[in-house]
C-alpha cells in the first residue's frame, strides 16, 4: 500500500516495507544534494568539486569503472598488472617495516600451487589479525618488483566465505575528490535513487521500442548498481544512445538552421593569394590543396560555410586555416582563430605576423588572451572594433563581452573537441552569420566523423608534408630505460630536445606508474647538470604552464617531463624524441596524439613506447603503433581490437566530452543514434522537436 501527502512544499510517500518504514520525502532532480540525509554543508562543498550540485547531478555522476569480483585463481596463475583474487593460508611471519609516515605490513599467502608476497600500506594493526594464520581470501593488484610478483594493498575476506557474498558482482567505482570516499558516494546515490521522482524520459517511445532500449529510470539504476553484467550492458547502451542521440539531434537542428543562412560576405578573387602560395618555402600537399579548394568554394558560395578539416597530427591544417583567414582579410573582413591554449595562440600569432611581414601581406594580426592586462585588452578591443586588425588570434578571451568585431566573416576553432558546440556557437554569434571552419586532429574513421560533425561538411587531410620524415617507433620494456636515456643524451648533444610522458602527477601507493615530479628529479640526476630538465602537469597554474612551454620552445629546457597536458601543445620542430612511460595505460588514439608532438621538423624523430606489462593484449595494441604512423589506420584498428563489448577497457581521452559514450568502442550505438535522430526529424516537425528538446540541448 502506498499513499502520499503534501507538506512543507514537498511530497511524502509512505512505503509499507520493514526496511523503509515511515514517510520518505519524494525529491526533485533540481533540489540541492544537501537535501539528502547525511550530506551537510562540508560534504556538499566536496561534491561541488565534482560538479555535483543537485540530486539530478548526483544520479548522473556515473561510475568510471567497476570492480568485478571473479572466482579466486591459483597463485601460480596470477598475472602482473591485473586485479586478482587468491585464497590460501597465511604463511610464515608477518612483519611491519618502512618509515613512520608509510608503514608497510608484509605477509605471504600460500596455496597448493605456490606462494605470493602481500603488502599493505599504513595498516600495522593487521599484524595481530594475520598472526594467527588460517585460511584467507585476498583481492588486489599484482605487480612485479625486483624479488618477483607481489600483491599490493588487497582487500581481506576473513573467513573466505565472506567473499562468496560478492562473487560475480559489479561494484561501482567513482572518481573522488579529497575528503570523499567511494562508499560515501555509493550511499548518497542509493539514497537519491530510492527517493527521487525522475523527470520525463527524453527519448520518444517509438525510438525506445524500435531500438530495444530500456526506460531511463531503469537504465540509471542499472548503471550505478548493476545486478549482473547483462543488465549493465543494456543500461549503459540506453544511456550512451541517449547521449549520442541528443548530441547529434542538436547538430542536425543547427545544420538545418544554418542551411537557410545566405552568405552575407561577397568574396572577390585575390591574386595575391596565389602569389603567396607560390612563394612558400614548401609545396602544399594534394590534401592541403583539396581542403583549400573546398574552403574557398564554400566562402564564394551562396550559403554560409560550416566545414570541418579533419587532418592527422602534423598534416598541415594550420596553413589552410591561414589561407582562409587571409582570404577574408583581403576582402575587407575580419577572421578569428580560437586556440585551445594561450601558448599555442601566441605561437600562431607570432607565426602569422612573421609570414605577413616576410611576404608583404597588408594585414594586421591581433592577439587576445586572458592574461593580458586590462589596458592591453582595451587597446586591442579598440583596434578590433575599428577594423584596424583583420586577423584576431586568441583563446576564450575572444568571446568575452568586451569584444566587438568590425565585420566578422570567418570563425576558425582549433581542436574542435576541446571546445564543444556551445562555445563554437558563442564565437559565431559575435558576427552576422560568419563562416565557420573547424580543425581537428582526432583520427576517427570518416563514417563516424560524418555522424559526429553532422552540422559540418568534412574535408579529410590524409597526407603529411613532403619534408617530414616518418617517425621511427619502438616498443620496449623497462629494462631498456638506461639505453633510452643514453640515446636521449646523444640527441641532446646534437642540439635536439626530448619529451617524456608519465601517466601521473605524484606517487600513489595504490598504483605502479611513473609520476612526473619524482621522474623529473631522477632524470635530472641521470642526465647531469648540463641538461635542463623540467616538469609540466595539469595541476600547475596556466601562467606557469605557458612559461615552461615557452622556455621549451626556445630550447632553454632540453627535456620536458609531462602528463598528457602536452597533448595539445605548441609546435617545437627541434624536439625529436618522445619517451612514453607506462604506455599500456593510454588509449591508442591518445598515444598517437602524444607522438605527434615530435616529427615536426627536418630531423629524424623517434618515439619509444615503454611498458612494464607482459600481457599479449598490450603487445598487440602497442604493435599497431610500432608499425604505423597513420592515425586513421590506428583508430580503426583500435576499434577492431576493443570492440563494442569492451566496456571495461581503457577509455580514450580528449575525444568529445561525453559522460559515458566513447566514439570508438560505441561506434555501433553511435550509428544507430544517428539513424534515430534522422528519423525523429523526419517524423516530427523541426519546430516541435526543437521545443521538446530545447531544455536539454546545448543550443
Amino acid at each position: 500500500m502506498k499513499h502520499v501527502r503534501h507538506g512543507e512544499n514537498c511530497i511524502w510517500r509512505r512505503v509499507d516495507k520493514p526496511a523503509a518504514y515511515g514517510y520518505h520525502r519524494i525529491m526533485k532532480e533540481n533540489e540541492r544534494i544537501s537535501a539528502l540525509k547525511g550530506i551537510g554543508e562540508k560534504t556538499e562543498k566536496l561534491f561541488q568539486k565534482l560538479d555535483v550540485y543537485t540530486v539530478g547531478d548526483l544520479i548522473r555522476y556515473f561510475p568510471h569503472g567497476y570492480d568485478v569480483y571473479e572466482p579466486p585463481v591459483p597463485i601460480s596463475e596470477v598475472e602482473e598488472n591485473h586485479v586478482m583474487t587468491v585464497s590460501g593460508a597465511i604463511y610464515g611471519r608477518v612483519s611491519v617495516g618502512g618509515s613512520p609516515k608509510l608503514q608497510i605490513t608484509t605477509s605471504y599467502v600460500k596455496d597448493l600451487t605456490g606462494t605470493l608476497k602481500v603488502v599493505w600500506f599504513r595498516m600495522p594493526f593487521l599484524k595481530n589479525m594475520l598472526a594467527g594464520g588460517g585460511q584467507i581470501t585476498l583481492r588486489g593488484r599484482v605487480v612485479r618488483k625486483r624479488d618477483g610478483l607481489l600483491m599490493e594493498h588487497p582487500e581481506i575476506f576473513y573467513p573466505p566465505a565472506k567473499y562468496r557474498e560478492k562473487l560475480d558482482s559489479l561494484q561501482p567505482v567513482y572518481s573522488l575528490a579529497k575528503g570523499l570516499t567511494n562508499n560515501g558516494i555509493q550511499k548518497a546515490v542509493k539514497q537519491a535513487l530510492s527517493s527521487l521522482e525522475f523527470s520525463e524520459d527524453v527519448l520518444p517511445s517509438y525510438i525506445k521500442q524500435e531500438y530495444g532500449l530500456m526506460d531511463y529510470q531503469e537504465a540509471v539504476r542499472g548503471v550505478h548498481f548493476p545486478q549482473e553484467k547483462e543488465l549493465f550492458y543494456k543500461a549503459r547502451e540506453r544511456l550512451v544512445f541517449e547521449e549520442f542521440f541528443l548530441f547529434i539531434l542538436s547538430l542536425r537542428l543547427s545544420a538545418e538552421e544554418k542551411g537557410r543562412m545566405l552568405n552575407a560576405y561577397c568574396m572577390r578573387p585575390q591574386p595575391v593569394m596565389d602569389e603567396f602560395i607560390q612563394k612558400l618555402p614548401f609545396e602544399l600537399t594534394n590534401a592541403q590543396k583539396g581542403a583549400w579548394r573546398d574552403v574557398k568554394r564554400d566562402m564564394d558560395g551562396i550559403h554560409v560555410m560550416s566545414r570541418l578539416i579533419q587532418g592527422d597530427v602534423g598534416s598541415g591544417k594550420t596553413i589552410v586555416a591561414l589561407l582562409a583567414m587571409m582570404y577574408a582579410g583581403l576582402n575587407g573582413c575580419q577572421a578569428v582563430l580560437m586556440a585551445p591554449t594561450e601558448v599555442l595562440a601566441r605561437q600562431h600569432f607570432h607565426t602569422f605576423e612573421e609570414m605577413f611581414r616576410q611576404y608583404g601581406i597588408p594585414l594586421k594580426v591581433e592577439l587576445l588572451t586572458g592574461t593580458m592586462t586590462a589596458a592591453q585588452k582595451r587597446s586591442a578591443y579598440e583596434r578590433v572594433e575599428l577594423g584596424l586588425s583583420q586577423i584576431v588570434v586568441g583563446t576564450h578571451a575572444l568571446i568575452q563581452k568586451g569584444v566587438t568585431y568590425h565585420k566578422l566573416a570567418l570563425v576558425v576553432t582549433d581542436e574542435q573537441h576541446r571546445f564543444g558546440v556551445k562555445q563554437r556557437e558563442m564565437l559565431a554569434q559575435k558576427g552576422d552569420s560568419p563562416h565557420v571552419l573547424v580543425m581537428s586532429a582526432t583520427p576517427i574513421p570518416r563514417t563516424l566523423a560524418i555522424i559526429l560533425y553532422g552540422d559540418l561538411d568534412v574535408s579529410v587531410m590524409d597526407e603529411l608534408p613532403k619534408n617530414r620524415l616518418p617517425i621511427k617507433n619502438c616498443v620496449v620494456d623497462t629494462g631498456y630505460r638506461a639505453t633510452a636515456y643514453t640515446f636521449m643524451k646523444k640527441q641532446i648533444g646534437e642540439g635536439r630536445q626530448c619529451y617524456v610522458i608519465c601517466p601521473m602527477v605524484e606517487e600513489s601507493e595504490n598504483m605502479e606508474a611513473e609520476n612526473v615530479t619524482d621522474y623529473a628529479r631522477n632524470l635530472q640526476e641521470s642526465l647531469g647538470g648540463n641538461v635542463k630538465v623540467a616538469c609540466l602537469h595539469g595541476k600547475m597554474r596556466q601562467a606557469q604552464k605557458d612559461e615552461i612551454m615557452l622556455a621549451f620552445a626556445q630550447n632553454q629546457i632540453q627535456v620536458l617531463v609531462s602528463t598528457t597536458v602536452i597533448e595539445v601543445g605548441i609546435d617545437v620542430p627541434n624536439a625529436t624524441v618522445m619517451l612514453i612511460e607506462n604506455s599500456e595505460r593510454f588509449g591508442l588514439a591518445q598515444l598517437h596524439q602524444l607522438r605527434g608532438r615530435v616529427g615536426r621538423g627536418a630531423h629524424q624523430s623517434y618515439c619509444i613506447f615503454m611498458t612494464a606489462s607482459k600481457s599479449k593484449e598490450t603487445k598487440e595494441r602497442l604493435d599497431i603503433l610500432n608499425h604505423s604512423n597513420d592515425g586513421f589506420h590506428i583508430a580503426s584498428e583500435d576499434l577492431r581490437l576493443r570492440g563494442p563489448g569492451d566496456i571495461f577497457g581503457i577509455r580514450q581521452s580528449g575525444v568529445m566530452n561525453f559522460k559515458l559514450g566513447d566514439v570508438y568502442q560505441d561506434a555501433a550505438i553511435l550509428q544507430k543514434a544517428g539513424e534515430a535522430a534522422a528519423k525523429t526529424l523526419k517524423k516530427e516537425e523541426s519546430s516541435s522537436v526543437k521545443e521538446r528538446f530545447l531544455r536539454i540541448l546545448w543550443l
